[in-house]
């Protein structure tokens, strides 16, 4: 049993390793936006970022915001635009520019809830950038409770910068302020117990399995929490292995699923605690069950070869020979088997078939490895279940996003680069129009004599205004009195050649007071018709000011328009010119992130083939010692190696 112990030893410490401080603490929360009671929004550009952003568009939810901050198009959201714009800088890991944003807003004249903020992320920012005490300063410096989620965000991170300092005790404090019940509350917990623990000391000892007991028997209502709570159960039950406490690793172990992420680590946990207790029997239950599933999981293997060491000791010296002829067997198989996934990875077929199978919504996109890469019948990739490990691992999966990142900014800058091509298409069409149009206008703004038409609007100005004063009302006549004054006229000429008025009799008294009637009908329309004239006029100013603006319109387009085509063609020119050398370099870095990814998966598949090697020594030493106690006893002999 001494290589069984110092086996389950080295594994209780690689559990204990697997779980760091801060599983939840430090993730960047979705800047406090989402949480904030609904509010009025005023900017219509800010509307649209916001859209992008909670449609997980984040890309183009950040570059819309920088133009819109350019042109000044936020108000009255300036200071939360620069909030979100800070998060999203350093959700994309672009710390210093996060960090400049944040000094701004500090410095500045914001709100004290949205200073507050910038706090929070200024030090959360510090804190990724391994500054610890500028990271607590800042927290320090926060005045009030944090709107939405982030306030339980701001005691994880605070609570987690203690236990890096060693400081379990204050953490404790720190994070009594956060409701057991609640996901924040499980997480800070778990990642406190695992702290006491690995802390070292009887006392800190118990501490931190009073905790994760706490986490491991609390109600989940969602994956999450119940992946959360097996973790817990698993983290206690191996630090009981550790302390020699096989009974209290049972009863950790069996709350375990059976089917969840981490069953493999607490079957092979509880087959050795049952190991430790001296019940074989009981061991092979979850150990033949670990054994039957898929490999690829260091716990599957180690099952392949605990199976037969459990029936050894239960006497069945027969079926152990044959299990461990087995495990050697399948062991040298799986490791020919991982040289062909090797080579597969060298030829790139990891690293397309993995984007092919999770293709990225954007840039910085948190959905990491979901899928396999192909089939189980897939001949690129005939074996998947040895990539399943080192899918799993942060390094690999920040690896894998950081090379999408890089795939969807070499496709943003083809999209941009199609564009630019179809803009200058399009200047040139237009400078060919203008051209081609631009005579013609002339001619037609020359035709217009502005100083001839002031010159008429003058005169009739004027002589409105000597016919308004002297009570002109014939000055006003329509087209019908005009005719009937020269009718008048025409009548009144005629009368005087026929003879004296006694000769006429009553027609020159009807012809008076037709006269007269016409006058008086003027006299009473007079102040209508001065009102319709004056309204006419200020009409005119209204149309000559206009087109002498449309005129002067036309002169500035005609000299500031091929000025301004040229502009444009410049800024065409100079971002084709840079995006020709953004994106060979975007497609060289890709090309050396996918190799550091072979390099991550190669080397997990190597190490992997180093422990199949270990458990296949492990097997043939095991077949020699049970051939050597056989052939002792067939010779009888008394000292027979055990």
């Amino acid at each position: 049993m001494s290589a069984g112990c110092a086996r389950l030893a080295a594994l209780c410490l690689y559990a204990l390793a697997a779980w760091p401080f801060g599983a939840r603490a430090g993730a960047l929360p979705a800047v406090d936006e989402a949480a904030t009671p609904p509010q009025v929004i005023g900017a219509p550009h800010y509307g649209d970022t916001l859209f992008n952003f909670y449609q997980g568009r984040t890309f183009d939810a950040l570059t819309s915001l920088i133009v819109s901050q350019h042109f000044g198009r936020l108000a009255p959201h300036d200071d939360q635009a620069e909030v979100l714009r800070g998060g999203m800088l350093l959700a994309y890991g672009l710390h210093r520019e996060a960090g400049a944003v944040f000094a701004r807003l500090i410095e500045g004249q914001a709100s004290p809830a949205v200073r507050n903020r910038a706090w929070y992320f200024l030090a959360l920012m510090q804190h990724r950038r391994n500054l610890p005490g500028d990271a607590q300063a800042s927290l320090a410096r926060i005045s009030a409770p944090l709107g939405g989620g982030l306030e339980d965000e701001r005691v994880l991170l605070r609570a987690e910068l203690s236990m890096e300092h060693g400081d379990y005790e204050g953490a404790a404090k720190v994070l009594q302020a956060l409701r057991g019940d609640t996901a924040a509350g499980l997480y800070a917990r778990f990642n406190l117990g695992v702290a006491w623990i690995k802390s070292g000391g009887a006392q800190n000892l118990e501490r931190g399995r009073a905790m994760l007991e706490a986490v491991g028997q609390a109600p989940a209502a969602d994956e999450e929490l119940r992946s959360l709570r097996d973790r817990a159960n698993v983290a206690l039950g191996f630090a009981a292995l550790q302390a020699q406490q096989p009974s209290q690793a049972r009863l950790a172990l069996q709350r375990v699923r059976l089917h969840g992420v981490l069953s493999n680590k607490a079957l092979l946990g509880f087959g050795w605690a049952a190991a430790s207790l001296n019940d074989p029997q009981l061991a092979l239950v979850p150990w033949t069950e670990l054994a039957q599933r898929p490999e690829g999981d260091a716990a599957v293997l180690e099952a392949r070869i605990a199976v037969p060491y459990a029936l050894a000791e239960l006497g069945a010296q027969a079926r152990a020979l044959r299990g461990y002829e087995e495990a050697a067997s399948s062991f040298d198989a799986e490791r020919k088997a991982m040289d062909e996934s090797i080579a597969a990875v060298r030829k790139g077929q990891l690293v397309r078939g993995l984007l092919q199978a999770n293709p990225s919504s954007g840039l910085a996109a948190s959905t990491g490895i979901r899928t396999l890469p192909q089939r189980a019948d897939d001949p690129l990739l005939p074996h998947a279940a040895h990539l399943a490990p080192v899918l799993a691992t942060h390094g690999f999966q920040e690896a894998f996003k950081s090379l999408r990142d890089l795939q969807f900014l070499s496709e943003n800058l083809q999209q941009w680069q199609d564009r630019l091509g179809t803009y200058g298409d399009m200047l040139a069409t237009r400078r060919r129009a203008f051209e081609e149009r631009l005579p013609d206008v002339r001619a037609k703004a020359g035709a217009n004599d502005f100083e001839a038409l002031q010159h008429r609007r003058d005169a009739i100005a004027a002589e409105l205004a000597r016919a308004e004063g002297a009570g002109d009302d014939v000055a006003f006549a329509n087209a019908r009195e005009r005719e009937l004054l020269q009718r008048m006229g025409r009548a009144l000429g005629t009368l005087a050649r026929i003879g004296s008025e006694a000769e006429l009799g009553d027609a020159g008294e009807r012809l008076r007071r037709v006269a007269g009637a016409l006058t008086w009908e003027r006299t009473r329309a007079l102040p209508e018709r001065t009102w319709e004239a004056r309204k006419a006029l200020r009409a005119t100013d209204a149309a000559l000011a206009q087109a002498r603006a449309r005129d002067t319109a036309l002169r500035e387009a005609q000299r500031d328009e091929p000025a301004r085509l040229a502009a444009f063609a410049q800024r065409v020119a100079a971002l084709t010119q840079r995006l020709a050398v953004l994106s060979p370099a975007v497609t060289q870095l890709a090309r050396e992130q996918q190799g550091q990814l072979e390099d991550i998966a190669v080397a997990e598949l190597q190490a992997q083939q180093q422990g199949l090697d270990e458990y296949a020594a492990q097997a043939r030493l095991a077949i020699a010692q049970i051939h050597d106690r056989a052939q002792f006893a067939r010779r009888g002999d008394a000292e027979a190696p055990r």
